[in-house]
C-alpha cells in the first residue's frame, strides 16, 4: 500500500470566525414594511382646488400605501357607502325583524345542550336485560296472487295493494318462541335488514308489512323487564321507515324540479360582481352561500322548501302512505307507524305538523296499560322534538296527560299483572324512568322557570310520587334542583319507602349537585340529611351506588376531614365479606373524584383513610389502572419538585405497585406508559442543595424499578444532571467531599449501563456520561467510559429494530461515532498508555468491524477521522474544557506527537484511496466513485501529491 506523506493546514480559528461573521447593517425603517400591521382608518373625501390641476382629492389618513382593492373601486368602498346611506330608523327596524326572526329560529332548533336519544339507547339496552324466554308473533301473508301477470291499470294495482294488507292482517300467524335475549335481538336485526331490502326492491307494501308487525310487538308485556330495551330496538325500525318514505317523497320534489334550487354560492358571486360592475356608487349585498353538503338535512337547505311548491304527485304519494297508516285496525301500530312519518307533513301544508301532534295525543289515551302508554308519549316527544322542537303544547299535554293516569301505575290491573309475572313494585316502578325521563327533558328544555316550578308542584300534590319526583330531579335543569336541595329533600323524606327506594331518589339529587352549586347556607345540612340516609343501607351495592355520587359534592364543596369521614364509611360497609370484589368501577370513580379536586398531594396524603382505601383494589389490573390515575394527576397538577417524605413515600409505593405488574406478557405500549408516569415522578423529586440524598433517592429507585428500562435510562441522566448541578454549586473548584460525591455518581452511572438492553442507548449513555466524568476532572473514570463504548462498538448488530420495523445500523453508528470523535478532540492521553491511545483503539475497531457489502460508511468514518486528526494537529484546539488540560496542552505542539498524528493520519488516508481504487475496478460503482472523491476533495486539504492522485482518480 503506498503511503503518501500528510501535511495539516495550521488554522487560526479566531481569524476565521471573524471572516464568516455575517456583517451588521443598520436598517431604516420607513412608513412601509411588509411585516408591519396594516390599519385601516375612515377616510372623509372632498374636492379641492389647486392650481396646475382640475381637482384633488385630500383624505384624513395619514398612510400613503395604495390599497389595490380601493383603487379599482374608485376610491369608493361600497360597504362603507352602503352604512352611510342607510336610514337610521329602517336600520333599527331591520336590526329588530333580525331579531326576532333568529329568536323564532333558536326555538325551532335542538341546541348541542339537549342529550339526545341516541345517547341513551345504549344505556337502556346494558340496563334492562332478561333471562326469561321471549317470543315473537309473526303474522305471514298468503301468497296467493304473487305470480300473476303486471298489472297495467293503476286502479287495479291500488286496489291488489289494499288486498295484501288485508290478506296480511287475516293471514296465517307464526309465533317464535323460547328465544333468549340475544336471538329475540337478532330477530329484530334481520327484520330492519328485511326493511331495507324491501323498500331498495321497491316492495314498498312488504316494508309497511314489517312496520305494523313491528309495532304491534309493542303491546306485548309478557316479559316485562324487558320493555325499554324492546321499545328502542323497534323504534329503530320505525325510525328507518320514516327516514325512507321522507326520502322517498323529497325525491320526488327534487326530480319534478317542483322546488327551486337556490343558485350555487359561484353563480351569486358572479350576478353580484356584474350588478356592481353596472352601477358603482349602488351597493347590493351579496347573498349568503349556502352548503353543498351530502346529507338529507343539507339537501333541505338548498333548496327552497315550500308546502306549495310540492307537485301533485309527491303530494298524491304522500297522502297515500297516511291514508294506508290511517287503514290499519289496532290502535298502537297505527299510532307508532304515523308518529315515524310525522316529519312527511311538511309536503302537505305549513300547519300538518302542529295539527297532527295533539291528535296523536290524544290517540294514546286509548292505550291501557300505562307502561305501554308512557313509552308511547316518550316516542311521539322524540320525533316531535325533531321535527318541530317549537311545539311546547302537545309536549305539556303529554306531561299532563301522564300525571292524570299516574294512579294507574298503583292500580289492581297493574298490581295482578306483576303478581303473575312474579315481578316486585320496587322492579316495576324504574322501567318506567327512561321513557318518564325523556318526556321530562322534552318539557323543560329551554322551558321558563315557572313552567318548571308548576310541573314540580303539581307532581308534589300526588300521591306515591317518588317515581315523578326521580324524573323530576333527572330531567330537569340542574341548577334549578340545587337552589331547592332542601325543598326537595323534604319531599323525599315525605315519599313512601316501598314503591320506590329513597337512596335512589338521594342518587338523582346528588348528581344535580355534582353539577351545580347549592346555597352556601345550606350545604352541611344537604351532606348530613343524604349521608343519614345512605350510611343505613344494608345492600352494599346499593350503598356504593350511592355513596360514589355523593363524594364528589364532599369533595367540592368540603375539607379533607369531611372527605376522610367519607371514606371511611365507605371502607366500613365494603370492607365486610369482601363486597367491594363487586364494586370496582364505583370505587375507581370515587378515587378519580378524590383526586380531581385536591391537587395538593401533601394534603391528599394526609387524609387518614385515603391509603387504606387504595388497599381495598386487591385486584392487580384494577389496582394499576388505579395508580396510573393518581400518578397522572400528579404529573400534571404538580408545579413544583417536592421532598415531602409523606408524598415521596406514597408515590414511591404506588410506582412500585406499577413496576411489578409488568411482567413477559405486557405489551410494549402500556411498558412506556408505565416508564413515562414513573419518570415523570422521578423528575418532580428534588431535595435542593442535599445532594447525598438526591443520590440516595436515586439508589432507591434503582432498585426498585430495574424492570423498565426508560426508568434506569432516566435514572442515569438524574444522576449526570446531578454531578453537573455539584459541579455548577462549586464553580468548577471541587473539594475533597464534592470530589468523592461525583465520582460516586459516575460509578452509579458505570455499574447502571450495563444493565440496559439497546446497544445505542448503552452507547450514547457511556459518551455521555464520560463527558460529565471529563467536565468533573474524573479522568480515570472518563476513560473508562471511553473504552466501554470502544468495547461495545463490535457488538452493533447490522439490522435494529425502530418501532417495530428492522433498519440497518451503519447511519446510527456513523452518527455515535462523529459525536464520540468531537469529544475524544478534548480527551487528554493517558500517561502509561501512549499517543491517541483512545483514537488507535477506536480505529483498530473500526478496521475489524464487519461493514455490509457496497457501503460507504466505513469511508465516511475515515473522513471524519481525518479532520479529528488535523484538528489535533493544531497548536490551540477549537474547544476546551474548564480544568481539563487537553493534548495541546499537553504536548504543546511536540514534534514527536505532530509525528505520530500525521503517520495516523497517513494510514487512514491510504484506507481512504485503497476504498475508492476499489470503486474504480467496477464500472457500476463509477458514480460512487466520483461522489466520493468530489466530495473527499471539498472537505479536506491535501498536498500536491494526493491532490494529483485524486483528480487521476476521478
Amino acid at each position: 500500500m503506498a503511503v503518501f506523506p500528510w501535511h495539516s493546514r495550521n488554522r487560526n480559528y479566531k481569524a476565521e470566525f471573524a471572516s464568516c461573521r455575517l456583517e451588521a447593517v443598520p436598517l431604516e425603517f420607513g412608513d412601509y414594511h411588509p411585516l408591519k400591521p396594516i390599519t385601516v382608518t375612515e377616510s372623509k373625501t372632498k374636492k379641492v382646488s389647486r392650481k396646475g390641476s382640475t381637482s384633488s382629492t385630500s383624505s384624513s389618513s395619514s398612510s400613503s400605501v395604495v390599497d389595490p382593492l380601493s383603487s379599482v373601486l374608485d376610491g369608493t368602498d361600497p360597504l362603507s357607502m352602503f352604512a352611510a346611506s342607510a336610514d337610521p330608523a329602517a336600520l333599527a327596524a331591520t336590526t329588530e325583524n333580525s331579531r326576532k326572526k333568529r329568536d323564532r329560529d333558536d326555538n325551532s332548533i335542538v341546541g348541542s345542550d339537549f342529550e339526545p336519544w341516541a345517547s341513551k339507547r345504549g344505556e337502556i339496552l346494558a340496563r334492562y336485560t332478561t333471562t326469561e324466554k321471549l317470543s315473537i308473533n309473526l303474522f305471514m301473508g298468503s301468497e296467493k296472487g304473487k305470480a300473476g301477470t303486471a298489472i297495467s291499470a293503476m286502479s287495479e294495482k291500488v286496489r291488489t295493494r289494499l288486498e295484501e294488507l288485508d290478506d296480511f292482517e287475516e293471514g296465517s300467524q307464526k309465533e317464535l318462541l323460547n328465544l333468549t335475549q340475544q336471538d329475540y335481538v337478532n330477530r329484530i336485526e334481520e327484520l330492519n335488514q328485511s326493511l331495507k331490502d324491501a323498500w331498495a326492491s321497491d316492495q314498498k307494501v312488504k316494508a309497511l308489512k314489517i312496520v305494523i308487525q313491528c309495532s304491534k310487538l309493542l303491546s306485548d308485556t309478557s316479559v316485562i323487564q324487558f320493555y325499554p330495551s324492546k321499545f328502542v330496538l323497534i323504534t329503530d325500525i320505525l325510525d328507518t321507515f320514516g327516514k325512507l318514505v321522507y326520502e322517498r317523497i323529497f325525491s320526488m320534489c327534487v326530480d319534478n324540479h317542483s322546488i327551486l334550487p337556490v343558485p350555487s354560492a359561484a353563480e351569486r358571486k358572479r350576478a353580484y360582481l356584474y350588478k356592481l360592475e353596472q352601477a358603482h356608487s349602488t351597493f347590493i349585498p351579496p347573498p349568503s352561500a349556502s352548503s353543498s353538503g351530502t346529507s338529507l338535512e343539507d339537501e333541505e337547505m338548498a333548496y327552497h322548501f315550500s308546502p306549495e311548491n310540492v307537485n301533485d304527485t309527491a303530494k298524491e304519494t304522500c297522502l297515500n302512505w297516511f291514508f294506508k297508516i290511517a287503514s290499519i285496525r289496532e290502535l298502537i301500530p297505527r299510532f307508532y307507524v304515523e308518529a315515524s312519518i310525522l316529519k312527511c307533513n311538511k309536503f302537505l301544508s305549513k300547519t300538518g305538523i302542529s295539527e297532527c301532534l295533539p291528535r296523536l295525543t290524544c290517540m294514546v289515551r286509548g292505550i291501557g296499560d300505562p307502561l305501554v302508554s308512557v313509552y308511547a308519549r316518550a316516542y311521539l316527544c322524540r320525533v316531535g322534538m325533531e321535527v318541530a322542537p317549537h311545539l311546547k303544547e302537545s309536549l305539556d299535554k303529554n306531561f299532563f296527560d301522564f300525571l292524570l293516569t299516574f294512579k294507574q301505575i298503583h292500580g289492581d290491573t297493574v298490581q295482578n299483572q306483576l303478581v303473575l309475572q312474579g315481578v316486585e313494585l320496587p322492579s316495576y316502578l324504574p322501567l318506567y324512568s327512561p321513557a318518564m325521563d325523556w318526556i321530562f327533558q322534552c318539557i323543560s328544555y329551554h322551558a321558563p322557570e315557572a313552567l318548571l316550578t308548576e310541573m314540580m308542584e303539581r307532581c308534589k300534590k300526588l300521591a306515591n310520587n317518588a317515581l315523578l319526583l326521580n324524573s323530576v330531579m333527572s330531567a330537569f335543569r340542574a341548577e334549578f334542583i340545587a337552589t331547592r336541595s332542601m325543598d326537595f329533600i323534604g319531599m323525599i323524606k315525605e315519599c313512601d319507602e316501598s314503591g320506590f327506594p329513597k337512596h335512589l331518589l338521594f342518587r338523582s339529587l346528588g348528581l344535580n349537585l355534582a353539577l351545580a352549586n347549592p346555597p352556601e347556607s345550606d350545604r352541611l345540612q344537604i351532606l348530613n340529611e343524604a349521608w343519614k340516609v345512605i350510611t343505613k343501607l344494608k345492600n352494599p351495592q346499593d350503598y356504593i351506588n350511592c355513596a360514589e355520587v355523593w363524594v364528589e359534592y364532599t369533595c367540592k364543596h368540603f375539607t379533607k376531614r369531611e372527605v376522610n369521614t367519607v371514606l371511611a364509611d365507605v371502607i366500613k360497609h365494603m370492607t365486610p365479606d369482601r363486597a367491594f370484589e363487586d364494586s370496582y368501577p364505583q370505587l375507581q370513580s370515587i378515587i378519580k373524584k378524590v383526586i380531581a379536586h385536591f391537587h395538593d398531594f401533601s394534603v391528599l396524603f394526609s387524609v387518614e383513610k385515603f391509603l387504606p382505601f387504595l388497599d381495598m383494589f386487591q385486584k392487580e389490573s384494577v389496582r394499576v389502572e388505579v395508580c396510573k390515575c393518581i400518578m397522572e394527576v400528579f404529573i400534571k397538577h404538580q408545579q413544583e419538585p417536592t421532598k415531602d417524605p409523606v408524598i415521596l413515600n406514597a408515590l414511591l409505593h404506588i410506582c412500585k405497585t406499577m413496576h411489578d405488574s409488568v411482567n413477559a406478557l405486557t405489551l410494549e405500549d402500556e411498558k412506556r406508559m408505565l416508564a413515562y408516569l414513573i419518570n415523570g415522578f422521578i423528575k418532580m423529586v428534588s431535595f435542593g442543595r442535599d445532594f447525598e440524598q438526591q443520590l440516595s433517592f436515586y439508589v432507591e429507585a434503582r432498585s426498585m424499578f430495574c424492570n423498565l428500562e426508560p426508568v434506569l435510562v432516566q435514572l442515569i441522566h438524574s444522576v449526570n444532571r446531578l454531578a453537573m448541578e455539584t459541579r455548577k454549586v462549586m464553580k468548577g473548584n471541587h473539594s475533597r467531599k464534592t470530589a468523592a460525591f461525583v465520582r460516586a455518581c459516575v460509578a452509579y452511572c458505570f455499574i447502571t449501563i450495563p444493565s440496559l438492553v439497546g446497544i445505542f442507548t448503552r452507547l450514547n449513555l457511556y459518551l455521555h456520561s464520560g463527558q460529565v466524568a471529563l467536565a468533573n476532572q474524573c479522568l480515570s473514570q472518563a476513560d473508562a467510559f471511553f473504552k466501554a463504548a470502544i468495547s461495545l462498538v463490535p457488538e452493533v448488530p447490522k439490522m435494529i429494530n425502530i418501532d417495530g420495523k428492522m433498519r440497518p445500523s451503519e447511519s446510527f453508528l456513523l452518527e455515535f461515532l462523529c459525536n464520540f470523535f468531537s469529544t475524544l478532540l478534548i480527551v487528554p492521553d493517558h500517561p502509561e498508555h501512549g499517543v491517541l491511545f483512545l483514537v488507535r483503539e477506536l480505529l483498530n475497531v473500526i478496521q475489524d468491524y464487519t461493514w455490509e457489502d457496497n457501503s460507504d460508511e466505513k469511508i465516511r468514518i475515515y473522513t471524519c477521522v481525518l479532520h479529528l486528526l488535523s484538528a489535533m494537529s493544531q497548536e490551540t484546539y477549537l474547544y476546551h474544557v474548564d480544568k481539563v488540560d487537553s493534548n495541546d496542552s499537553l504536548y504543546g505542539g511536540d514534534s514527536k506527537f505532530l509525528a505520530e498524528n500525521n503517520k495516523l493520519c497517513e494510514t487512514v488516508m491510504a484506507q481512504i484511496l485503497e476504498h475508492l481504487k476499489t470503486l474504480a475496478k467496477d464500472e457500476e460503482f463509477d458514480w460512487r466513485q466520483l461522489s466520493y472523491g468530489f466530495h473527499l476533495r471539498k472537505r479536506t486539504v491535501l498536498g500536491t501529491r494526493q491532490e494529483s492522485l485524486i483528480f487521476k482518480l476521478e
